[in-house]
């Protein structure tokens, strides 16, 4: 574990990457092998790396992404598509080991507020660390922001009515409690995404009873957690590297295509999808309403449900689904608009998270306070008007990872660019294009999940032409990225 003290922090550096999940374990990798000769040190304000991985820890928890490309490009997956989070924390920590990486990282660091200074050209940001009264102050010349973009101490739970009334256990995934014993007993899990769809089999064998309780349905998809592909090259022993490399080629390729056909044939889509689910519970059993959404595929996240299990709960008789309203909680479970009760011992609050924007730490620009909202992105990486910052957020319909290795790619190569220029800052600025038909971060009929929905007026604008567009395409990105034009224009140095 590395050395949480503060006497041995570097307070002055090159670059600051807030959190160590995924994207900040990246940056780090990225920054020891393309900008050797930079300084930098991480802040996680928990007291280990992992991020979602190490805070959420219901029944069953996995990814919902394949481990060929959630994992790094430069890092093998030697395992199962879909992952255990204690598998995908292990090969965490082999990447901080291989790379050396912990002599940069400082847990147990909570950041309250960053302020940027022109006349310094540098952010100063303001820390607490567990355990000591004394504040922490990093000045640093850039700053990565890598903390995800949701809460993690809390997720979204609504407000229904009776809940006062309930005499059992109500518990969100994201603050499971260790010590919930819920052998033998009822439970209803609200929600119908991909964190419902792992928690119902999960707790279903142990549990008297499980019900999803969905007011809306999900589409699902069905399939072995194995990769036919990449065990013939394992049984061919192809090296790991080259395997990775051409299985996550394929999967990136595959990926496309469905979400391609989504927009273009979405019935045929659909019928896939339903096939998967009547495979195992069978012909007679209804698909509409449970599994028969209204949007078309895509417009969410499909979740993927390794080897049917869910469906296979289902048909073993250990869980059922509801779909319908909540009128209101009583003493001994919820009664549905419809004017059945469920009877549950546990509710299970499967219903989303909040959305955290720059983790929800105060941010001033030359004693300004930053309004994140009225800024315009710069391809979905920085922003107009803030001074050498950059945010990484993932893919929507595509693993998380695939983005925070481009935008390394890109961080680097403007930070080596910098140099090469002999300049200290840049700001992404509008130019002649500030009169530009602004846009939503997302827009509702590309995609619509609702923390999107409940947070959009919280996330910067995009443009209607490059480079202030947000682009949620890994395919068109990878492409696009690493020949960015970093004298265009539309980045003022300084």
């Amino acid at each position: 574990m590395p050395n949480d003290a503060t006497t041995d922090l570097d307070t002055d550096v090159d670059v600051l990457v807030v959190g160590a999940g995924i994207s900040g374990v990246a940056a780090a990798y990225h920054l020891r092998t393309q900008c050797p000769d930079r300084s930098f040190v991480v802040l996680e304000n928990q007291e280990s790396f992992g991020g979602t991985w190490r805070t959420h820890t219901y029944p069953g928890i996995r990814s919902d992404s394949d481990l060929f490309t959630f994992g790094y490009r430069f890092k093998p997956w030697t395992g199962t598509p879909i992952a255990t989070a204690d598998k995908i924390l292990e090969y965490m920590g082999e990447v901080i080991d291989e790379n050396d990486l912990d002599q940069f990282i400082r847990y147990n660091h909570t950041i309250s507020n960053a302020a940027w200074s022109s006349a310094d050209k540098r952010w100063t940001v303001q820390a607490s660390v567990a355990g000591s009264d004394e504040p922490v102050e990093v000045r640093a010349r850039f700053l990565w922001m890598c903390q995800g973009y949701y809460r993690h101490s809390e997720g979204y739970t609504p407000t229904w009515p009776g809940m006062d009334s309930y005499e059992g256990d109500i518990v969100h995934p994201q603050t499971w409690p260790d010590d919930l014993d819920y052998a033998n007993k009822r439970v209803v899990v609200i929600g119908s995404g991909a964190t419902a769809a792992t928690i119902v089999p999960a707790m279903a064998g142990d549990a008297a009873h499980v019900t999803m309780l969905q007011r809306s349905p999900t589409y699902f998809a069905t399939g072995r957690n194995s990769n036919e592909l990449a065990e013939m090259l394992r049984e061919l022993e192809i090296p790991d590297e080259w395997t990775h490399e051409i299985v996550r080629r394929k999967v990136i390729f595959d990926g496309a295509q469905v979400a391609k056909m989504s927009r273009l044939e979405p019935e045929t889509v659909k019928a896939e999808l339903h096939q998967g689910i009547t495979d195992i519970l069978g012909d007679d059993y209804p698909l509409d309403p449970h599994f028969t959404p209204t949007y078309r595929p895509w417009h969410q996240r499909i979740a993927f449900v390794p080897d049917g299990d869910l469906f296979h709960a289902i048909n073993d008789g250990n869980a059922s689904v509801a779909t319908d309203e909540i009128e209101t909680f009583v003493e001994k479970g919820i009664l549905l608009k419809s004017g059945e009760t469920l009877e549950a011992d546990i509710v299970v609050t499967a219903t989303g998270f909040n959305l955290n924007v720059l983790g929800d730490i105060a941010f001033e620009i030359d004693n300004e306070p930053m309004d994140f909202a009225q800024t315009v992105t710069w391809r979905g990486a920085m922003f107009s008007g803030v001074p050498n910052m950059t945010w990484v957020f993932g893919y929507f319909r595509a693993s998380w990872t695939l983005r925070a290795d481009l935008i390394a790619d890109l961080v680097c190569r403007l930070l080596n660019h910098m140099d090469a220029k002999g300049v200290d800052v840049v700001t992404p600025t509008l130019g002649d294009d500030a009169g530009m038909e602004l846009k939503p971060w997302v827009e509702a009929e590309d995609f619509n999940p609702g923390y999107i929905r409940r947070g959009i007026h919280l996330l910067p604008k995009q443009g209607d032409r490059d480079p202030w567009i947000h682009t949620q395409n890994y395919v068109e990105d990878k492409e696009t990225l690493p020949l960015a034009d970093l004298d265009d224009g539309s980045l003022h140095y300084s």
